[in-house]
């Protein structure tokens, strides 16, 4: 979410516009999955090869429980404003949504058995018979009307609300099916079925709860655990649902210790008193992987390392200067020092991965002609001498959260200082850093900040329709019209390859305008010691049922 915690924290898509050009629909969800899921491997700045792989070694055995370090503790795990990395590491083990993202990051069918579109703006959820939830109630069709509607209702403020923006109704159509009526074509919509956007709990369940739901009691929810005791501030235990009607967990119980200093979970896995996590701290990585008590893996994270533009009213509003920064900033020794070597440097804002579901004519084309990566000091000088911005002054937000964020913030100061910019640091304390993705105010007399941004879906508009006019994280208010009609209209492809196509423009186009600077593509990482195994290595875990996989390395082991 892979990245430090405060860079994962944005909402992806939920609060962008989308206005989609209706077109001829397609007749099956199954073009929307056709993605053959991560690369292999990636090469790090030191040369050396990163190994990816879509999940760990499948286990041998049960465990009666395992212990997984998380950064921060969730406010809620109500699934409504399940937005961040702690919520849906904890949250996707206890909650399901209507499809599945799979661990080689490819969606199938979840709660829903069968996932059909008859005209462009209908999608038809069938669902699967006999599912439990947590209190034993069967699953109906009336749960997922409300819990899609929970999702939609202007009072629950709804991280996932701008999902739904282009949905007209959900209307129950029979005992086990749901149909989904949209204003017009949204490709994006049925994808996002198979994050938190499309979790399914009981009516009943919920409305006993009242407001504290997702804070104590039952989440009422299907998955393979249910949550049983929270001690606030310490940890969050989860018990396995034996009335679960997919494979059962292998572990009787998953406790999340929450840690939010980066040393003590790194310390706490080498102990071996925390069997595993995601998130690892980039400064941990050689430690961890050459502790000799565990395995560090790295898998396909859909995410980009940027510089993320907040103000364009002063000198960054020339792209003559955009360009400058981009061109002077030292990538390869920002994934050296701040991604441990484990990430790629890159001029593109979108993961090479995001595409996989076009043709390797399309993806390709996507990425050629992009401007350079590499370091050139003399013609970004050139550039900010030409805009006339020498000694003009630029400050940029940093953190003591994580050293990809402070690196990544000396990287931009060190890169404007050779090129003739003054750039100031402005440390920000990691709780405040936070309200640098949601309030305005926050952002003020800030021109930059790192920013990791982690793709929902496997789909590279999930990233690029941030640049559209007036989108929720278009800080810096970037607007041209010819993006935002292409915006438009890749929304209204369901055909991944047409749709692509289109994306492929939109790629260009951002990476010309800079309204974002990229800067590296960095792998989830996940560290497990050598008790368990069974835990995937994709970003797939933030929506995907991970820790009923993971259970004894050893067929021995039941502890």
């Amino acid at each position: 979410m892979t990245t430090s915690p405060v860079q994962g924290l944005r909402r992806p898509s939920r609060r962008r516009g989308r206005i989609a050009a209706a077109t001829a629909a397609l007749a099956s969800f199954a073009l929307l999955a056709a993605c053959s899921g991560p690369p292999k491997s990636g090469t790090g700045s030191t040369g050396a090869e990163v190994k990816l792989s879509a999940s760990t070694p499948p286990a041998r055995g049960e465990i009666d429980s395992f212990t997984w370090a998380v950064y921060a503790e969730p406010p809620t795990l109500d699934y409504t404003v399940a937005f961040d990395y702690p919520q849906n590491t904890i949250l996707s083990n206890v909650c399901e949504s209507l499809m599945r993202w799979t661990p080689g990051l490819t969606l199938q069918p979840g709660l829903a058995r069968k996932a059909s579109n008859p005209d462009p703006n209908t999608w038809v959820y069938d669902l699967r018979a006999g599912v439990r939830f947590h209190d034993g109630k069967v699953m109906t069709a009336d749960d997922v009307v409300y819990s899609l509607g929970r999702q939609r209702d202007p009072k629950n403020a709804a991280a996932w609300a701008q999902v739904f923006q282009n949905v007209t109704s959900v209307t129950k159509t029979g005992p086990l099916q749901v149909t989904v009526k949209l204003k017009k074509t949204d490709s994006q919509f049925p994808q996002y079925m198979a994050t938190a956007a499309g979790v399914v709990a009981s009516r009943g369940g919920v409305e006993a709860a009242g407001k504290d739901y997702g804070t104590t009691g039952d989440l009422a929810c299907t998955g393979p655990f249910k949550l049983g005791t929270w001690s606030k501030g310490q940890s969050i235990e989860l018990e396995r649902f034996d009335g679960y009607w997919g494979t059962k967990a292998k572990a009787k119980k998953a406790v999340f210790r929450i840690l939010t200093d980066p040393s003590a979970r790194t310390n706490a896995m080498l102990s071996g008193e925390i069997d595993g996590g995601y998130l690892i701290p980039t400064e941990s990585y050689d430690r961890l992987r050459n502790s000799g008590v565990g395995t560090l893996w790295f898998g396909e994270g859909l995410s980009t390392v940027n510089v993320n533009i907040t103000n364009m009213t002063g000198p960054l509003g020339d792209l003559r200067v955009r360009k400058a920064l981009s061109l002077a900033l030292d990538r390869s020794g920002f994934v050296k020092a701040g991604l441990g070597g484990a990430g790629t440097v890159t001029a593109s804002l979108t993961t090479r991965a995001a595409w996989a579901g076009a043709s390797e004519q399309t993806r390709e084309a996507a990425f050629d002609g992009l401007p350079p990566a590499s370091q050139d000091i003399e013609k970004a000088k050139a550039l900010i001498k030409e805009a006339g911005a020498t000694g003009k002054t630029l400050t940029v937000a940093t953190s003591s959260i994580g050293q990809d964020v402070s690196l990544l913030a000396t990287a931009i100061q060190a890169a404007g200082t050779q090129i003739g910019l003054r750039i100031n640091l402005r440390t920000i304390a990691p709780n405040a850093f936070t309200a640098l993705f949601t309030d305005p105010k926050a952002r003020e007399g800030i021109d930059m900040f790192p920013l990791t941004y982690y793709n929902s879906i496997t789909d590279p508009l999930d990233l690029l329709q941030n640049f559209k006019t007036g989108a929720y994280m278009n800080f810096a208010d970037f607007s041209d019209k010819g993006y935002d009609a292409l915006v438009d209209q890749a929304t209204g492809v369901y055909e991944p390859e047409r749709r692509m196509r289109i994306e492929t423009e939109m790629q260009k186009r951002v990476a010309e305008q800079l309204p974002w600077i990229p800067v590296a593509e960095w792998p989830t990482a996940v560290f497990l010691n050598k008790r368990i195994t069974g835990a995937p290595t994709t970003i797939s875990y933030m929506y995907h049922p991970w820790a009923a996989g993971v259970g004894a390395a050893d067929a021995g082991a039941t502890r």
